[in-house]
């Protein structure tokens, strides 16, 4: 008995000597007031800057006010589930989201997890949410197009990889439907698409998965949604958690497409939640760092050098307007931090014009040196055209009768160049057919075609040219210049197809 004690002393003697214990050190603290979605935590001595904290339930929040006393959080998550007394830990790191190829045509919410019942994401990497800007070494100029398949956009406002084009104008003008074509014509290209929905409804995201699906563009597209019903702080992190994701194909050396819809409402769940953690309001409400919380996102689109992997991110913000007022503070802010806005006007929308570009107003500050030569020769004067017609017709319609010849030339020009520029919804069109449909109205051979008859005109010209001049077509595509023969060969093919039409027009 004496050795049998003996033994299992000196045994359990040698485990103590021989225990190695796992320590660990975590941040531990308490709610001390809970509502609205934001905790207020008493302890939690090191957290850092939007650190990620565990809620108990599984629940998760992000430290955002650290004060001397107290850290306020937001709740990512059912903000009732959260009570005062309720432990809180740090995590040590902040928001990571999976990226890469294999969250091409899938819907995921703000934190990267799956919202289309396909199955878990299967992507080996993750990237933080935020990170710094690409620096001026690592950028190069803007050289390449995007072609968003919208006649007046890559005609007078042309967008270039790597650029950030803004896209402004009252609500129902068009601002998504311009997104989604960009996101359409990229079928088949090199381009991939991020399309960030911020506040929206559940069934108008619904209804841009089924319009992209019907297109086949959904195979090139990645969906981040952050609903109206969703909190404000998935509304506020998802604009970053989608270009953490483009940024991984720009660094790839891939050419990305971001479109944010919208920074409004993003702007309105950040003012939301800095009122609720009682930060000090500045103009209309919004926190004194409102300019930050999106320059710092929008910075990050670039165009890399060759040397750091020459991959881009190109990204299209809209902002919603009231009764088009340009001059409030975020669409201002906004406008100062891109390089060009398209703006789109409720009254040109109301009178049939669509999309309604408004050109006096819009602008590219880069993507005319990304426009193709063939573009910028056919379309080079529409622009300034398109700008001197509105300026005649304010003056023309108090009538007509006593304007010279030249001036009435000038209105009717414009009135069918208004009438070519306009598009159906999720019918974006070709570089090389845009090229063909331009040289035939600013080179005047539509000028004896009635107004009323441009757009059978137009259409039927399609036609023609995707039956009987295809390879026409593919020669404009592959040179993306408009040769003296090829220019030729589109001359003859012009009068070919109008000779047969003007005989069915009488």
């Amino acid at each position: 008995m004496t050795t049998r004690g003996s033994d299992i002393v000196s045994v359990i003697k040698r485990q103590i000597e021989e225990f190695q214990g796992d320590l660990k050190m975590i941040d531990v603290g308490t709610v001390v007031e809970a509502g609205d979605g934001i905790a207020r935590i008493q302890g939690l001595q090191g957290v850092q800057y939007s650190e990620l904290l565990e809620f108990p339930n599984g629940i998760f929040g992000m430290a955002l006010n650290l004060e001397e006393d107290t850290v306020g959080a937001v709740v990512m998550g059912d903000p009732n589930a959260v009570r005062e007394g309720d432990t809180v830990r740090s995590t040590g790191r902040t928001i990571e989201v999976p990226v890469g190829d294999g969250l091409l045509g899938r819907v995921v919410d703000a934190l990267g997890r799956p919202l289309d019942g396909k199955g878990p994401i299967v992507s080996e990497k993750t990237r933080p949410m935020e990170r710094l800007a690409p620096n001026v070494v690592a950028r190069q100029s803007v050289d390449t197009p995007v072609q968003t398949g919208i006649k007046a956009i890559d005609s007078m406002i042309p967008i270039g990889r790597g650029q950030r084009e803004l896209i402004i104008g009252d609500r129902s003008t068009g601002k998504s439907a311009v997104a989604i074509d960009t996101i359409i014509n990229q079928k088949g290209q090199d381009l991939l698409c991020i399309y960030v929905a911020i506040g929206q409804r559940q069934g108008k995201v619904a209804q841009v998965v089924a319009t992209l699906e019907e297109a086949g563009a959904m195979e090139h597209t990645i969906i981040v949604a952050a609903n109206a019903a969703d909190p404000a702080p998935l509304q506020y992190i998802a604009p970053y958690v989608g270009c953490a994701m483009g940024e991984e194909f720009m660094e790839s050396g891939k050419e990305a497409l971001i479109i944010y819809d919208d920074l409004t409402k993003h702007a309105w769940a950040y003012r939301e939640m800095s009122l609720l953690l009682r930060r000090p309001a500045g103009r209309e409400a919004y926190p004194g760092d409102v300019f930050y919380l999106h320059s710092r996102l929008l910075e990050r689109a670039a165009k890399l050098a060759p040397e750091y992997g020459g991959g881009s991110l190109t990204a299209l913000p809209i902002i919603e307007t009231q009764a088009g007022d340009v001059a409030a503070y975020v669409p201002t802010n906004v406008i100062s931090i891109t390089d060009g806005q398209i703006y789109l006007e409720p009254e040109l929308f109301n009178a049939g014009v669509r999309p309604a570009v408004n050109v006096g107003l819009s602008v590219s500050r880069v993507g005319g040196a990304a426009q193709t030569k063939a573009i910028r020769k056919v379309a080079g004067r529409l622009r300034l055209d398109q700008a001197q017609f509105r300026e005649l017709a304010s003056f023309a319609q108090f009538g007509t009768a006593d304007l010279d010849r030249a001036t009435r030339a000038q209105l009717e020009r414009g009135q069918r160049s208004t009438e070519i520029l306009k598009q159906p919804q999720n019918k974006p069109m070709s570089m090389a057919r845009q090229v063909a449909v331009f040289y035939a109205i600013t080179n005047g051979y539509m000028d004896d075609v009635p107004i009323a008859k441009c757009r059978e005109f137009e259409f039927s010209f399609q036609a023609y040219m995707e039956t009987s001049q295809s390879a026409l077509e593919s020669k404009i595509s592959d040179v993306k210049d408009l040769t003296p023969d090829l220019e030729d060969e589109l001359k003859k093919a012009i009068e070919d197809f109008k000779s047969t039409f003007m005989l069915s027009v009488q």
